[in-house]
């Protein structure tokens, strides 16, 4: 008898739903469910209250909706009896975090705090912390606190502690309220069990705690604010469980809303990206696996820790037990072909995308792709959200040069997917470097399943075979197969990660190949953009945070 887990992907705009045969991974069912309202960042919903920059904040609700929603259709499509279903994983975008009362209430499900914009989950890309996250890694530097060289020597404002601390400073009353902070994969995983677990994976990543060593000490978070010297046995308790253990069990309630039986296994909530790797085979050393979306995030597997600049941490079992797990990644990719095609493209190419009946992105890679490297003379700066990797600083803003009277859309379009590919080879050098090998390329997300141009380039800047997933909801996919451990062996799933990536992880056999000629030119140009990336972001010449300052 086949065996069947649930897994459950929440991204910025979405969450999905996906029912896995555990024998052979397959995928049975699928179903999406938009985010009613959204990325909250401009004003807060069904009022007038303005956000100021730089916020992004969403609806729990809406969470909760997916459950309700996605999760149904996608065993209804799957046509899988729900008692052989023996497994939830859930996984979400991080560190996304909200203050909760306790009963389990996101402070924003209140009347009393609805209208306080820090009563609200936010984002990962709320980056309106960066004060706290510039205040904290400057008292970590005078402190010579171990943890910091764990970070590629920053905290990013978009992680759990300065958001916290930004809560205090502007909201304190918020922050008094609050009987937890939480990552929004621990609160959904409290929301189906009943229990308060956190996972080891979020804890390791975005909130400064280490398997051997635990949080930083009281010392340390008095030194930040007075107010915070109880923060970790205050604000941050409950029990840290490594990824892939059990959470606890689906309650009868929630059962009941999501069309379940109860007492399934849920497991321990993961992190997007991490929980991606032993869906595509990552599940050994010198692999790095890119999630390819509005964002990107870099799993890489390393048999030792290493100090690397820049990167966005090192955990031990951050992915797959045994391994050290590190990630890096870009604030923004996806996100900027929305932008340029929202905000740069003329009418005459909309209308020959609609006669046609193509997608503008699709006219523009057609158009783009006619293009030889090197050939429109641009070159671009991929911050349009910052950098997070390996400069992290979300101050830093995206800049072209060679523009001409000339320049046509699919060059700038081509441009800012080569500047992309750009910091994607930035970071794969500064991990080799640094003594961490970088040896076989993987992708997953959106962008390679929807760009084939795009992977060419990536394959051609960073002179790597990359290999691509063969789901197209990887992180849903990955998450099952946590579902799947989580339930274990005894009953119908399996003992470890290892052992369900063996069964259940997809990878295509087509893979992009480097073509010689464009690597040759492509080296040539990465070297224009490295003297770029060092002389605007490494302090040389601010211009682009005095220009911020002046919006």
């Amino acid at each position: 008898m086949s065996k069947y887990t649930i897994g459950i992907d929440y991204g910025t705009q979405s969450g999905r739903a996906v029912v896995i045969d555990v024998n052979t991974g397959e995928q049975l069912g699928e179903a999406v469910t938009a985010y009613p309202d959204g990325v909250i960042d401009e004003k807060l919903p069904n009022s007038d209250i303005k956000l100021e920059h730089d916020w992004a904040l969403e609806n729990p609700d809406d969470y909760l909706y997916v459950l309700e929603t996605a999760v149904p259709k996608a065993v209804e499509i799957s046509g899988v009896d729900v008692s052989d279903i023996i497994g939830i994983g859930i996984d979400f975008t991080s560190c996304t975090m909200m203050p909760v009362n306790k009963e389990g209430k996101v402070l924003c499900q209140l009347d009393k705090y609805k209208e306080n914009p820090h009563a609200w989950v936010k984002l990962w890309k709320h980056h309106a912390a960066q004060d706290e996250a510039d205040r904290l890694n400057a008292i970590a530097r005078e402190r010579n606190e171990e943890f910091l060289s764990r970070y590629g020597g920053k905290i990013s404002s978009e992680w759990l502690i300065p958001k916290i601390w930004q809560i205090l400073n502007e909201a304190p009353e918020i922050y008094e309220a609050a009987e937890y902070f939480m990552e929004a994969t621990d609160w959904i995983t409290m929301q189906l069990t009943g229990n308060l677990v956190r996972n080891s994976c979020t804890a390791g990543y975005k909130a400064i705690w280490n398997k051997q060593k635990g949080f930083p000490d009281k010392e340390f978070f008095k030194a930040l604010d007075q107010r915070l010297e109880n923060l970790v046995d205050d604000k941050l308790t409950g029990p840290i469980e490594p990824i892939g253990s059990k959470a606890g069990e689906l309650t009868e309630a929630m059962a009941d809303k999501m069309g379940l039986r109860s007492g399934i296994a849920v497991s321990v909530g993961n992190v997007d990206a991490h929980v991606a790797a032993p869906a595509v085979k990552v599940v050994k050393p010198g692999k790095m696996l890119m999630i390819m979306g509005t964002s990107t995030c870099d799993i890489l597997l390393g048999d030792k820790e290493k100090i690397v600049d820049g990167m966005c941490g090192v955990v031990e079992d951050g992915a797959v037990a045994g391994y050290f797990a590190y990630e890096a990644g870009q604030s923004a990719v996806g996100d900027i072909f929305e932008w340029f095609v929202n905000n740069c493209i003329p009418e005459s190419y909309m209308q020959e995308a609609e006669e046609r009946d193509i997608n503008i992105h699709n006219l523009l890679e057609e158009k783009a792709n006619k293009l030889k490297p090197g050939e429109s003379g641009l070159l671009a700066l991929d911050w349009w959200n910052g950098n997070r990797s390996t400069l992290v600083d979300t101050n830093l803003t995206g800049m072209f040069l060679g523009m001409t009277l000339l320049t046509k859309p699919e060059e700038m379009y081509r441009a800012l997917i080569e500047a992309t590919a750009f910091g994607k080879r930035m970071i794969i050098e500064t991990f080799r470097e640094a003594g961490v090998p970088v040896k076989e390329l993987y992708a997953c997300g959106g962008l390679p399943e929807k760009n084939r141009m795009l992977m060419q380039i990536y394959s051609d800047v960073t002179n790597m075979e990359i290999k691509i997933s063969a789901s197209k909801q990887t992180p849903a996919l990955g998450s099952a197969m946590f579902g799947a451990v989580a339930a274990g062996k005894c009953n119908g799933g399996y003992d470890s990660i290892i052992e369900a990536s063996e069964h259940m992880a997809k990878v295509k056999d087509e893979t992009y190949v480097p073509i010689e000629e464009n690597v040759q030119i492509y080296n040539k140009l990465f070297a224009e953009y490295k003297r770029l990336y060092q002389y605007f972001g490494t302090g040389e010449n601010d211009v682009m945070k005095r220009l911020k300052k002046l919006s």
